[in-house]
């Protein structure tokens, strides 16, 4: 029979290896989607990583860090991009784009312009979160 203090090491060591790993940033938040806004005025270029956890990478910058609604907002956007990501849909421009964008997550991608016709609202919900974590979050000018 096999005493306590033998079945210590047996216990400790997955509980041990765990916090080492978390604490060396072994455990990372898988992503929620990545966005590539272009555009031809001052500011346009962006590219916006955001993980489930609220954490922002802005132009591959250091980690920043969403609000709670900024977050919620996220994953409500990731979650209503379901379909038409999972179809790749891609809008054409309409008449006179200034921003195009085009975001890729677990489920496909999306590509569509500002002016582009026919957009789901949750495009028009994705380039205002695009816009808001920029100056709010990344302190960028758009």
């Amino acid at each position: 029979m096999m005493r306590l203090a033998a079945l210590a090491p047996l216990v400790l060591a997955p509980l041990v290896l765990a916090a080492l790993l978390a604490a060396c940033g072994g455990i990372k938040a898988p992503d929620l989607f990545i966005v590539q806004r272009s555009g031809n005025v001052a500011g346009a270029r962006l590219t916006l990583l955001v993980n489930e956890e609220g954490g922002v990478h802005c132009n591959g910058g250091q980690t920043l860090k969403l609000s709670d609604p900024q977050l919620i907002e996220a994953r409500s956007i990731q979650e209503d991009l379901r379909e038409p990501a999972s179809r790749h849909t891609s809008l054409p421009p309409g008449g006179q784009p200034v921003l195009g964008y085009y975001l890729r997550d677990e489920n496909g991608s999306v590509q569509f312009s500002d002016d582009s016709p026919r957009q789901p609202p949750v495009f028009r919900r994705l380039a205002a979160f695009v816009l808001q974590t920029a100056q709010m979050v990344c302190h960028l000018p758009m």
